[in-house]
């Protein structure tokens, strides 16, 4: 199995194309080359993991119901940003339905849940029985290699992300939190980020101590109410259970999908050079 990571890899994609040109207009003809471009390649690189699974983020995020400071500043990046987010956005949802209609991959997108969540259910589902790649660039997959039969290809660095210790990777990612995600260190309030606070300094020591000494709980009380924050938002494992049954049963709704219908779409929206290479698809 074949997990793609979607957003986050067509967007770091589409970023390292535009370079530093990030007020060019963004056609929707060629943002859809790319994204189809990008499936076909994958597939036939990773041929021997089986077929392609597509992982996309939905909105309003479970995370963001139990900490209500979750990706809060991402908006505010994006509108700063030169980039017509809006536009992409929009593209992103009309090829989404353009390949959930027309090719054979399984698509998931689950009300409230992130990719990351996806990716996280599947595997704790098949990795026992299938050699699973998860093709995104995003480190915190790193917790899932842990399992049998699971490793990480970045494809825009094009290389694989391994790890020499997965568990103490997990510990110190709750430990020192995600400031990209909004979440702070377990030494630092909930509103960190969005009041312009500076983090409490966590050194590698201190991780490490805790690292050695831990045992389900910290010993301060105000320490392990912060490291059971970050663990809810960060650790894979913790997925609510009707979240984890909704994508397994949107996963199994995406039985049965064939290549019957790509030849039509290629015509319809002028792909001839992939309509030449529709096996590789």
């Amino acid at each position: 199995m074949i997990i793609v990571d979607f957003h986050q890899v067509m967007i770091a994609n589409l970023m390292t194309q535009l370079g530093n040109h990030t007020n060019t207009p963004i056609e929707e003809s060629l943002f859809r080359h790319m994204v189809l471009n990008s499936l076909r390649s994958f597939r036939q690189k990773f041929k021997e993991y089986g077929e392609i699974v597509i992982a996309c983020d939905d909105k309003n995020f479970w995370r963001k119901q139990v900490f209500p400071y979750y990706k809060a500043n991402r908006k505010k990046a994006r509108d700063k940003s030169e980039i017509d987010w809006n536009t992409i956005f929009e593209y992103f949802g009309k090829i989404k339905a353009e390949i959930r209609e027309h090719f054979p991959y399984r698509m998931v997108q689950v009300d409230t849940a992130e990719a990351d969540d996806i990716i996280a259910t599947l595997v704790y589902r098949f990795q026992v029985d299938e050699k699973i790649l998860i093709l995104s660039g995003d480190k915190d997959f790193i917790q899932l290699h842990m399992l049998a039969n699971v490793k990480q290809y970045d494809p825009v660095r094009k290389k694989f992300i391994t790890h020499n210790d997965p568990f103490m990777f997990r510990f110190e990612h709750i430990m020192k939190g995600d400031a990209g995600d909004g979440v702070p260190n377990v030494l630092s309030d909930d509103d960190t980020f969005v009041t312009d606070k500076r983090q409490r300094p966590m050194t590698q020591k201190r991780i490490d101590e805790a690292y050695d000494s831990y045992v389900g709980t910290m010993v301060d009380a105000s320490i392990d109410r912060n490291f059971q924050r970050n663990r809810q938002l960060i650790d894979l494992t913790c997925i609510p259970s009707n979240i984890a049954d909704a994508i397994n049963a949107a996963y199994d709704a995406e039985a049965g999908k064939d290549r019957s219908k790509m030849f039509n779409y290629f015509i319809s929206y002028k792909l001839k050079g992939m309509m030449d290479s529709i096996g590789d698809f």
